[in-house]
């Protein structure tokens, strides 16, 4: 008996020896560290070029800009030489699809806060590559309407994914100096969002999938970059004028005022219209106002709508960010799984309203700072990002949104990291950060 007390009594004398030395009155418990799971504090400029330089890197890699015939994998140089055997050289992304052209406005940003004309190089190259593609694949076409095309999508758009946010990054490169016929691309995108995608009879933009006349809350930033783009690009007020009206339209029917965030769908045919809050199409729509912000002329009588609603969502979106720095999958639904794609355009949409003054950089800057640490930690050693929720559909079930995969190489995880990352460089170099009585604060000057 005595042998089995005696470690108890150890174990006794070790804890009051211990509460006795630590204390409210003998140590700063409010000093103690935190065991929190993802970094805290504010990184350094230096170390978020580092992570970008790994995504820059595998991407530079997995993508390349050839032509090749499927059959001899001989690079096609002379492209009068194409014919149904010639390929996009395969790589692990397509360089045709709306998340590579966030990818392309990604790489054009990061060149920007960085200094590094790789990454406008990166889009600069692959752009050019698809606009010189597409008067060759037009002829062809044209002669034989059922020869193989591998950018049929591209050139013959039946949805605002195939062609609204390549054509908002190919005008920003072309803006920016990039060389080739950028035109025909942007040709194609201006004719198809203003006189053939389907909308309802006050002119929201619609699908009529997976039921008639629904609205995609996606489609805000599958369309409204590049309308506004296009404004920019032509002067054509017009152009302002729609892509304020499908701001307006969109949340007049889809943003939830009490909770600040926007459900996914909306069927004109449905009494009740369930809400699913899917984190990232809640991005879709506030880089979408970011965007159009950024290049709306400040007369124009619907900016100050876009802002005041850019600022509602920004501060709901606020409201449900995890400790983690992430958000959910469903957006005020705790136990889905934490999402990255959407944490990383939050990051990017949230540090650019910052930049830009729309909204308070005090009370906004930690919880970016908090969600770009988040964002870096699922940047792996080889540059690839994990948990990106893979391309999602419509649902009207929680089941469809709690259970859909996650996976690197889901596309739509790249180019809002590389933009995440470029907004967080510029807020780093324009603001002082501090730790502050424990936690991150913006340094005021006394």
């Amino acid at each position: 008996m005595k042998a089995r007390l005696l470690p108890i009594a150890a174990m006794l004398i070790a804890s009051f020896t211990a509460s006795a030395q630590v204390n409210d009155v003998t140590a700063p418990l409010h000093l103690m560290k935190p065991n929190y799971p993802t970094a805290y504090g504010p990184p350094t400029v230096e170390e978020v070029a580092k992570t970008l330089n790994r995504v820059y890197t595998y991407l530079d890699g997995v993508t390349p800009a050839r032509l090749v015939n499927a059959k001899t994998k001989a690079e096609v140089t002379d492209y009068r030489k194409i014919n149904d055997d010639s390929v996009l050289a395969p790589g692990d992304f397509r360089l045709t699809s709306y998340e590579w052209g966030v990818t392309y406005a990604g790489m054009l940003e990061a060149a920007n806060a960085l200094g590094d004309k790789r990454y406008a190089d990166y889009a600069f190259k692959r752009l050019r590559f698809l606009s010189d593609l597409a008067p060759v694949y037009q002829a062809r076409l044209k002669a034989d309407p059922k020869s193989f095309s591998p950018i049929r999508g591209t050139l013959e758009p039946h949805a605002l994914d195939d062609i609204g946010a390549v054509c908002a990054s190919a005008i920003k490169a072309k803006r920016a100096g990039a060389q080739g016929n950028l035109g025909a691309l942007i040709n194609i995108c201006d004719d198809f969002i203003s006189k053939k995608e389907f909308r309802l009879p006050d002119g929201t933009l619609a699908r009529n999938r997976p039921q008639a006349n629904t609205l995609w809350l996606d489609d805000l930033f599958m369309a409204v970059p590049a309308i506004a783009q296009l404004g920019k690009l032509t002067g054509d007020p017009k152009y302002y004028d729609d892509a304020v009206h499908q701001v307006q339209a969109y949340s007049q029917r889809m943003f939830n005022k009490d909770k600040g965030i926007y459900m996914h769908g909306w069927v004109q045919g449905m009494d009740v219209h369930p809400e699913f809050h899917w984190a990232r199409a809640n991005g879709w729509a506030v880089m979408a106002m970011v965007e159009l912000l950024e290049v709306l002329p400040k007369d124009h009588p619907g900016y100050p709508m876009v802002l005041a609603q850019l600022r509602a969502h920004v501060k709901g979106l606020a409201s449900y960010q995890d400790g983690t720095g992430f958000w959910h999958q469903l957006i005020d639904r705790n136990d889905t799984y934490l999402e990255t794609s959407a944490t990383a355009i939050y990051t990017y949409a949230i540090a650019r309203a910052i930049n830009r003054g729309y909204i308070d950089k005090m009370a906004y800057s930690p919880m970016v700072i908090l969600a770009w640490n988040a964002v870096a930690s699922k940047v792996n050693a080889k540059g690839q990002v994990e948990g990106t929720c893979v391309g999602t559909g419509m649902g009207f079930d929680p089941a469809f949104y709690y259970y859909r995969p996650v996976n690197p190489f889901a596309a739509h995880g790249y180019g809002p990291v590389l933009l995440a990352g470029a907004e967080v460089v510029n807020m780093l170099k324009g603001n002082k950060f501090e730790i502050n009585d424990s936690s991150v604060q913006l340094h005021v000057a006394p």
